[in-house]
């Protein structure tokens, strides 16, 4: 962490080398203050052992270095644990200013050519295809991009931390981005600062001392929109507008809001005890009072720029209508204007919406909902119910300047602002709802049984489910009472949530929520049972209205495999059909990439989605019905992550049709939307991918001789897999041992608990747990294993059978993204730390057999992806990042064996007063390793 200060030549030479100095003098200096020399000096040493370790693999190091930590203190661990997890969050903060500055010069080189995934680069690409103006305006019409931000608990940084990392990014910008080289006392005054915010890092705490609760991950998630996306998407809408304009000048355009966001934070119920219906109404309310104030602080922005007088220009009525009836709404505001802005009619309309978006506001925040009342409690006119009612405040103002010689005025902030509307609405995000089919089926059960209806709905056959809820659904009587005494607190909660969102969307906000998704679909009476329940609860109304999309959730690979049967079931039924009409005709799919992963292994759970697809679609295109495909993916490969532009582009040609929602989840919030420059090439990577995707002039279909390639590749990687994960006894104990599933099971990261229910099956846990405690202990297992053993079965019938594999990674983005998504976490991967792990396992012959069949695998997989993609290792076709991994690891390493000596002792029971210290440092080493790895779960 320590090297002399860099000259300005080499500033220039090399920037990030440069940075990475800087920060390191400085992170140094911090140390040594703060904690004195002697820590500095254990740190050095530590970080010489680990990199000499890399160099030469001698066995006596590791025996030294085991030592030297084993000796530490709690407190000594803490210091060394906070030193490098610091220096790995700057490191990440300096590669992510070298990749903007990179991009930027790359794009000033290629200039006037648009710059490389951006939003221009994607219409000029389906100008250059053929697509004609009038085909990419429909696909507008009907697009849709919806990111959905998830709380699952792979986050593991605060806030805070991330706020301050947030600052010390923006002056690394500074020192890297300027137009000019700096002057020694600049450049001086921005590592003073950057040394300011280390110190506060330094001097605050690195966990969380209590597990979040549900309402901190939802003022999480609102943070970003705060910081960075209320302001940028309307950037990347004005973005979208000229690149239409530039390339097909000659089309008059409508731009409706392509890009949205969603979110599950106070939504999401599966295995959640702590979201409940009162959690999700301040859920909403948060959201709503969010967006209503930054609404509130544009329209104030709206009133300073619109200073257009009477006395200078005309206005159009609408205007003088619109005021008039404002005034006629709030009489109180009628004498309140400035006589200095009494011939400003544009200001004066921007006062009156302000005082309606107050008036809102204070709605949101205090109206007590009330369900099912008689008559309906509607909100009053003086707040806004939907968008479109300040939309069309805004566009009259719009009319009215272009129709008097304002139309740049018009073209600047309001049209941003009319933007922000269409994009956030008045809520921020669409909030989705999501509960276990199982709790569905067991609240269907106990209210048939207590109506008298059926005594027992879960024996009866699935036909016999069906014809019992089409019944219900058409009749008009009650089955539950107003009061839900008697109930179990379960079936009482999830009425209540479904009267809850029937009142929220009538008397607070109707767009907020749209999306009601049931886990572990597995059936046609699981889809039925939900539209039962909205019907009676007043979300459904057979022939008049239907509040909510209800969405399947496919996660298992033999609920992918039925998916496309249970669809072509389903579209049939009339009481169905109705309740799409109602939609307009579109059904959305949830497809989960982690719990298919963890049932079947990387290989087979890719291919079941991608045929998934391709089935679903089929049926859909069959039935006339519009597919909107949600993808529920994680942060790391083993949950279905890796580059967002390439996954999508990967997907099965035919099968995105504009429409498309994707998670994002933990750690990856904040590493594309903390920052707006991160987050701008982000979005448009995301918009240019998907717009390419829509179109057929763009992709080619895969030949019909790989489809069945991977039917046999995904089988035998599935076997591979579930011989050791499922088949193999020793396992279970070899998991919980050599990882550190246990302790992530205890720690303060989220308010989900890690297991849906108590038990010892791997089945059980969730995905996310999973995949994180492989990421930690270095094996990451679930990104690659299975891979290896199948490419391997295939290629051992001929070299024409390698030839083959070569083609397809060549030609068919599928295939290429999967052997690219593998190199990369196989590359994180380490086989020699992962040993250190296993010697936690309590027997060695056990540890040493497991431990090996993976190795043997790793090998298998490596050697076989090098073969196909014929590189000579791993990301040997991308230097720069297989460089910034391996110089990554030895700074990674001390991280794990410090991990593994507190692991070691908090299994020994240690007293009461030192669990507590053992448990934070155990939180600290994940915070560290997930850094250096630059993945959790």
């Amino acid at each position: 962490m320590t090297s002399a200060q860099p000259s300005h030549a080499s500033d220039q030479r090399d920037p990030l080398s440069s940075n990475i100095r800087a920060l390191g003098n400085a992170l140094g200096r911090v140390l040594t203050d703060q904690s004195g020399a002697a820590a500095f000096a254990l740190e050095e040493r530590v970080r010489r052992m680990t990199k000499e370790l890399r160099a030469s693999g001698d066995e006596r190091l590791v025996q030294e270095l085991q030592e030297l930590i084993a000796s530490l203190s709690v407190s000594e661990l803490h210091g060394l644990t906070k030193a490098f997890t610091l220096y790995f969050g700057l490191v990440n903060l300096a590669e992510a200013v070298e990749r903007l500055r990179v991009l930027r010069e790359r794009d000033l080189r290629a200039a006037p050519a648009p710059r490389t995934e951006s939003i221009a680069a994607a219409v000029a690409e389906l100008r250059g295809h053929g697509v004609t103006a009038e085909a990419l305006q429909r696909w507008l019409d009907g697009a849709l991009i919806m990111p959905v931000l998830t709380a699952h608990p792979t986050e593991s940084r605060r806030r805070t931390t991330l706020i301050k990392l947030r600052r010390i990014f923006d002056g690394l910008l500074d020192l890297s981005l300027g137009e000019r080289l700096l002057p020694p006392e600049e450049r001086g005054a921005i590592l003073t600062r950057i040394e300011r915010e280390l110190i506060g890092l330094w001097q605050s705490d690195d966990v969380r001392l209590h597990k979040p609760s549900v309402v901190d991950e939802v003022e999480n998630g609102l943070f970003y929109f705060q910081t960075t996306l209320y302001d940028l998407l309307p950037q990347i809408h004005r973005a979208m507008a000229r690149a239409l304009a530039e390339h097909y000048p000659e089309h008059p355009w409508s731009l409706p809001p392509l890009l949205r966001f969603g979110s599950w934070m106070g939504g999401d119920r599966d295995g959640n005890p702590f979201v409940t219906s009162s959690v999700t109404v301040d859920t909403v309310r948060r959201m709503r009072a969010s967006m209503l104030r930054h609404l509130i602080r544009q329209i104030d922005a709206l009133f300073t720029e619109l200073s257009q007088s009477l006395t200078q220009t005309s206005v159009s009525q609408g205007v003088d209508e619109r005021i008039a009836h404002y005034i006629r709404l709030f009489p109180a505001e009628a004498g309140t204007i400035s006589p200095h802005h009494s011939r400003e009619p544009y200001r004066r309309l921007c006062q009156l919406i302000r005082t309606r978006l107050e008036h809102t506001l204070a709605h949101t925040l205090h109206h007590e909902l009330q369900w099912a009342s008689d008559p309906p409690t509607l909100p009053p006119p003086t707040v806004y119910h939907r968008s479109a009612e300040l939309l069309d405040d805004l566009r009259i103002i719009y009319a009215s300047l272009w129709a008097n010689g304002g139309e740049l005025v018009a073209d600047g902030l309001l049209r941003d602002v009319m933007a922000t509307v269409a994009i956030f609405r008045l809520h921020t995000a669409t909030l989705d709802i999501r509960q276990h089919s199982e709790r569905h089926l067991s609240a269907l059960t106990e209210i048939f049984a207590r109506a008298g209806i059926c005594a027992d709905y879960t024996s009866l056959e699935e036909a016999a489910k069906i014809a019992l809820l089409t019944s219900e659904i058409a009749s008009t009587r009650p089955l539950t009472p107003a009061r839900l005494t008697g109930y179990t607190p379960e079936t009482a909660e999830l009425i209540q949530t479904l009267r809850t969102l029937a009142a929220i969307l009538e008397q607070l906000d109707g767009e907020v929520i749209d999306t009601y998704v049931l886990s572990t679909t597995a059936s046609v009476s699981d889809l039925l049972g939900v539209l039962l329940l909205c019907r009676e609860t007043g979300l459904y109304r057979p022939g008049v209205y239907s509040r909510l999309n209800v969405v399947p959730l496919f996660e298992t690979g033999a609920d992918l495999e039925y998916a496309p049967r249970l669809f072509a079931n389903l579209m049939p039924l009339p009481v169905y059909s109705d309740h799409l009409r109602l939609r307009g005709q579109c059904q959305e799919v949830m497809l989960g990439y982690s719990d298919s992963n963890k049932e079947g292994g990387f290989v087979a759970a890719n291919w079941a989605l991608y045929r998934a697809q391709v089935e679903l679609t089929e049926v859909a295109d069959r039935y006339g019905v519009r597919l909107r495909l949600f993808h529920g993916r994680g942060g790391a490969v083993g949950r279905g992550g890796g580059p967002a532009g390439q996954a999508i582009l990967s997907q099965p040609p035919g099968t995105l049709r504009g429409q498309i929602k994707m998670t994002d989840q933990g750690e990856m919030i904040s590493d594309r939307y903390l920052d707006p420059r991160t987050a701008t090439r982000h979005l448009e990577q995301v918009v240019n991918a998907v717009m390419r995707a829509g179109f057929a002039e763009v992709l080619r279909p895969p030949e019909p001789g790989w489809i069945t390639v991977m039917e046999g590749i995904a089988a035998a990687g599935r076997d591979a897999y579930r011989s050791l994960i499922y088949d193999d006894p020793r396992f279970y104990d070899y998991f919980r041992s050599a990882t550190p599933i246990t302790e992530i099971s205890r720690l303060r990261i989220g308010s989900r608990p890690a297991s849906r229910r108590n038990s010892n099956r791997i089945e059980d846990l969730r995905a996310i747990p999973w995949v994180f405690s492989w990421m930690q202990s270095r094996h990451t297992l679930p990104g690659w294993y299975g891979l290896g053993s199948a490419l391997a079965a295939f290629a051992s019938g001929g070299e024409d059978r390698l030839t083959l594999l070569r083609d397809m990674y060549q030609q068919w983005p599928f295939f290429t993204t999967l052997l690219d998504n593998a190199q990369l976490i196989i590359t994180k991967a380490d086989m020699d730390i992962a040993r250190r792990y296993a010697a936690l396992v309590s027997d060695p012959t056990l540890a040493q057999a497991i431990h090996s069949i993976i190795q043997h695998e790793y090998a298998t997989t490596i050697r076989q992806i090098c073969l196909v993609a014929q590189i000579n290792a791993p990301l040997d076709a991308q230097p720069v990042l297989q460089r910034a991994i391996q110089q990554r690891n030895p700074y990674i390493d001390p991280l794990s064996y410090i991990q593994i000596e507190v692991l070691r002792r908090l299994r020994a029971n240690p007293p009461d007063d030192e669990q507590d210290d053992l448990e934070t440092a155990i939180l600290m080493s994940i915070n560290g390793i997930a850094a250096g790895l630059k993945n959790t779960g």
